[in-house]
């Protein structure tokens, strides 16, 4: 594989660095590397300015606002937006249910909910993970009875991330309780978030943060045309939008800019008589975790585009795997380089220092092997579909 980009992706990725440090507020991209993001605002602003440029939905058709790029343009792309402290298009939005709708959904539902979710007029959240059914996620309960134009929901999801921002929810249920095998007989539909019946109840994590929820289904009324694609055909288009989910998970612009970040502060902080970056045992764990990051860049590059048929593809799970021991073990590095100041302190100033960030950083990335199906799961796909054991 030709490693160096060729003159017209190099000027590609320079236009890219100009846009995301002119037309992307300043104030917006300091945020989002301090760790502070202001939201929901700056992820609509932010959104919002991308679709009109044509940058918020580039792995979508074309017809809906997608770009003709290669897999390596959209890897440039992604890289260079989270390097620039940039915040993402809603992963929910960009990269879950609107390729979901994109590839399966009928012409009426790509109308009526693809324009609003590339713009994030609708924020989404997602409905898949319930108490006993996390990893096991072909165990759901909960179920949408047809009851003449509509579906009846009644059951509980958890761990819905940034669901207190959200106007629609996209729900796995299911619909045939009498199918042979319990992947089958699921659907993927869309529910309003202030429908009656939806109940909204926060989880508080380790790192003191609110992010995921709990949601409750008590006899819920929902339109029969929000069924997405076919009934029972939801774990189809489950396994289409997790692998488009996994790939993202990989973060490399992320995992770059933590690095750049590691080694900045290290280069302050004396040890003997010279600072920590040159300790050849902290220096040789930044290298190592740096090559490893190339490594994962070159496989990206391989994978990336690949579910353009609709047919998840199992090497998304490699870069779920690696992508997450990578953003946790930048997150580490972090950590120590910031010692004790690495516990969180109210100084009276809204804008903590980076090194008061690192604890919180660390214990909040630990989801990141879980979320997404667990490294334990991608490990056994990776076993079964890719090496055939």
């Amino acid at each position: 594989m030709k490693l160096a980009l060729s003159d017209d992706d190099v000027a590609f990725r320079e236009e890219l660095r100009r846009f995301f440090s002119t037309e992307i507020p300043a104030e917006i991209r300091e945020r989002m590397k301090a760790g502070h993001p202001d939201f929901p605002g700056d992820m609509v602003t932010t959104q919002r300015i991308l679709n009109a440029n044509g940058l918020a939905v580039p792995g979508w058709p074309k017809e809906w606002g997608g770009q003709d790029w290669s897999p390596l343009r959209k890897q440039i792309w992604a890289d260079e937006m989270q390097l620039a402290g940039v915040p993402e298009p809603l992963a929910f939005n960009a990269s879950m249910v609107g390729p979901v709708i994109a590839q399966f959904g009928s012409e009426e539902i790509k109308q009526r909910f693809l324009p609003p979710t590339a713009n994030l007029d609708i924020w989404w959240c997602q409905g898949f993970s319930e108490p006993e059914a996390g990893s096991d996620l072909a165990s759901l309960r909960t179920t949408a009875v047809r009851d003449g134009d509509s579906y009846v929901i009644n059951g509980q999801k958890t761990w819905t991330t940034l669901g207190q921002y959200a106007d629609w929810i996209f729900v796995l249920a299911r619909t045939n309780p009498d199918a042979p095998k319990k992947q089958a007989g699921i659907s993927f539909i869309l529910a309003e978030m202030s429908t009656p019946g939806i109940t909204l109840r926060p989880i508080k994590l380790v790192d003191g943060s609110y992010e995921v929820n709990e949601v409750f289904f008590d006899d819920v009324r929902v339109p029969a045309d929000q069924l997405v694609g076919e009934e029972n055909a939801g774990w189809t288009y489950a396994k289409f939008l997790l692998s488009h989910e996994r790939s993202g998970i990989a973060r490399i612009g992320l995992t770059k800019r933590w690095l750049a970040q590691a080694k900045q502060a290290a280069s302050k902080v004396t040890v003997g008589n010279g600072t920590l970056l040159d300790d050849p045992l902290f220096a040789a764990r930044v290298a190592e975790v740096e090559n490893e990051v190339l490594a994962l860049e070159i496989t990206q590059r391989r994978v990336s585009g690949s579910e353009a048929d609709g047919k998840p593809n199992p090497a998304s799970s490699i870069l779920k795997l690696r992508g997450s021991q990578l953003q946790q073990a930048a997150t580490e590095l972090l950590l120590e380089v910031a010692g004790p100041d690495a516990i969180p302190v109210d100084t009276g100033d809204d804008a903590l220092s980076a090194a008061h960030e690192a604890a919180p950083r660390y214990l909040n990335y630990r989801k990141t092997s879980i979320y997404g199906g667990t490294n334990e799961v991608q490990r056994t796909i990776i076993a079964s579909t890719i090496l055939g054991l």
